[in-house]
């Protein structure tokens, strides 16, 4: 079975653009995992949460199935690349205290992952799953986004936001879930960042390709009036996290 592959394309902008985590997340996960010996991150992009996990565990097997998003990936001592799809592991059974997920899970295919993470998970090891869906700034701008996320590139959207937009609460999650804290990403942005980062949507590439014209420009005008120039703003993202073991 071939992996949905939506972001290769934008591997470079992904690399560049998308927001990195907040650092207490990756400390909180280490925290409830059994032990720090060797955490996985699955579908890791360029790594972005894979040398976060590799400050508190001994080693990172950071896996993606495109070489195109590895090919950007963050380099770290402690953080090792497999080009492998999150459904079919080349990691021996029972080995990882942590299977971590970022802003990917909503992409697998559900019958054949949580299969592959109970093989390789130790007893007693933790699976995080975690998303971030639109991020706020202000009223203006925020209202927006938002016609832009829904009317303008919303048919564009794979079907499998869907579990993006419901804060992952609608996820398939076979295990005994435990409660898990708020996480928030703060970042201060200009107007090219958030440009920058709608452009790493896959409904704008979609979109692009689809129609052979390109989105953006339509948000750029209407930003551009509620944005002073070279104003920096505080945008922010919820992150909604689901942990828990088998």
């Amino acid at each position: 079975m071939s992996f949905k592959d939506h972001f290769s394309g934008l591997a470079s902008a992904y690399a560049r653009y998308r927001p990195t985590y907040p650092p207490e997340l990756a400390a909180y996960l280490a925290a409830a995992s059994p032990s720090r010996s060797i955490a996985l991150d699955l579908a890791t992009g360029n790594g972005q949460a894979a040398v976060d996990l590799a400050e508190h565990f001994d080693q990172v097997l950071a896996s993606d199935p495109s070489a195109r998003q590895l090919a950007e990936a963050i380099a770290h001592p402690r953080v090792f690349y497999l080009q492998h799809p999150a459904e079919r592991l080349p990691i021996r059974s029972g080995c990882a205290d942590l299977l971590a997920v970022a802003q990917a899970a909503h992409w697998f295919d559900f019958d054949r992952f949580y299969p592959e993470a109970r093989r390789v998970l130790r007893p007693g090891g933790v699976v995080a799953l975690w998303t971030y869906g639109l991020f706020h700034i202000d009223t203006e701008t925020d209202a927006a986004i938002e016609h832009f996320y829904h009317d303008v590139v919303g048919p564009y959207w794979p079907p499998e936001r869907r579990y993006v937009e419901a804060r992952y609460r609608t996820l398939p999650f076979p295990l005994v879930e435990s409660p898990a804290p708020s996480f928030e990403i703060n970042l201060e942005w200009s107007l090219a960042d958030v440009i920058s980062y709608l452009g790493t949507w896959s409904a704008v590439d979609r979109y692009r390709s689809m129609r052979g014209e390109d989105p953006l420009p339509q948000i750029i005008g209407i930003l551009s009036a509620l944005w002073p120039g070279g104003a920096v703003k505080r945008v922010h993202w919820p992150v909604y996290l689901r942990t828990g073991s088998f």
